[in-house]
């Protein structure tokens, strides 16, 4: 059984999601220890163990240690099967980090998972950003993904629910292409419409002027839900960038922080942002490819160092980029 070091590197939930991932794919039981050990409050988040029982039911991986606070966990997976899973952490966790553990295995097998949470979380990929630009990427390389944002959920009630239904394919070497979309979701749930469109307007004016992009704008206002929340995501090709609203803050700036976070992104070097650039080293790492960016971030480092303790390996190579490989 491997021991993965929860604590290195970027130490947070990525490591547990990662190593329950890898173990299923490569077939190989893992301890991870000392989890969030550095984090203001260690151990296991109800956001982890909804991950590992996402990944476990494709694998009918046998669990321990999956308890709220718990500071080490062992997976041992079995066989990989076709599932229909339905995930709920009880909180207003990410569902995309769930997803993030899940969707790799889950390419494997095909089947599907609804998973229950936030939509639109601080610190994670918002479901648009998944759709928009991660999904798009994968499937340019052959795999089939559909996302349905069925219910949105927001800090902290959530109550967001997502579905999403994978083919059992085997993708191509991960390509970024040249030329992608560019577009803007605006979404609120339990605020009056005119947020979604005060939100768009401001993101949409921003892109047009820098740097200069034409971007398909799409609103999603819904009136329920299980508490009050808005976001904008929006995307250039293989480039996106997310922001969350929040009592007090202007909607305009809302669309203005998210269209200028992805302009820094679109004059930066690279063919893909900083987030997306982690996010997909396990693909390419299964799959073959190759992609550039412009910062080695923390998250990165930290999958390049994992990767090969199940017997994948990435090239990194750092230059006026950072090149990914494999």
């Amino acid at each position: 059984m491997l021991t993965i070091d929860g604590s290195c590197l970027e130490g947070g939930g990525q490591i547990v999601r990662l190593a329950v991932a890898l173990s299923a794919l490569a077939g190989i039981p893992v301890a991870v220890t000392r989890i969030r050990e550095n984090r203001p409050n260690p151990g296991l988040a109800p956001q982890q163990i909804a991950a590992v029982r996402a990944v476990a039911g494709v694998c009918n991986a046998e669990c321990r240690g999956l308890t709220v606070g718990s500071r080490e966990i062992t997976f041992a997976p079995g066989d990989l099967r076709r599932a229909d899973l339905r995930i709920d952490p009880g909180t207003a966790g990410s569902i995309t980090l769930i997803l993030q553990a899940w969707l790799p295995v889950a390419l494997r097998t095909g089947g599907s998972i609804t998973v229950t949470g936030g939509t639109e979380v601080a610190w994670s990929p918002t479901i648009d950003y998944m759709d928009r630009v991660l999904a798009p990427v994968l499937r340019n390389a052959g795999a089939s993904i559909a996302i349905d944002a069925l219910e949105r959920g927001y800090y902290p009630r959530g109550g967001g629910r997502v579905h999403v239904r994978v083919e059992s394919t085997c993708p191509g070497p991960i390509t970024i292409p040249e030329e992608g979309e560019c577009g803007i979701v605006s979404c609120s749930a339990g605020l009056p419409a005119h947020v979604v469109e005060r939100q768009a307007a401001a993101a949409r004016e921003i892109l047009c002027r820098d740097p200069g992009l034409s971007c398909t704008v799409t609103t999603d206002a819904r009136e329920g839900g299980a508490g009050a929340g808005s976001s904008v995501t929006v995307w250039s090709g293989a480039k996106g960038a997310a922001a969350l609203g929040r009592r007090g803050l202007p909607a305009e700036e809302v669309g203005r922080t998210a269209a200028r976070a992805l302009a820094r992104e679109c004059r930066s070097p690279g063919t893909v942002d900083v987030h997306l650039a982690d996010q997909l080293l396990i693909y390419v790492a299964c799959y073959g490819g190759e992609y550039t960016t412009h910062t080695l971030s923390m998250h990165a480092k930290t999958v390049c160092r994992i990767l090969p303790e199940f017997g994948y390996r990435v090239e990194c190579r750092e230059n006026d980029t950072v090149e990914f490989s494999a």
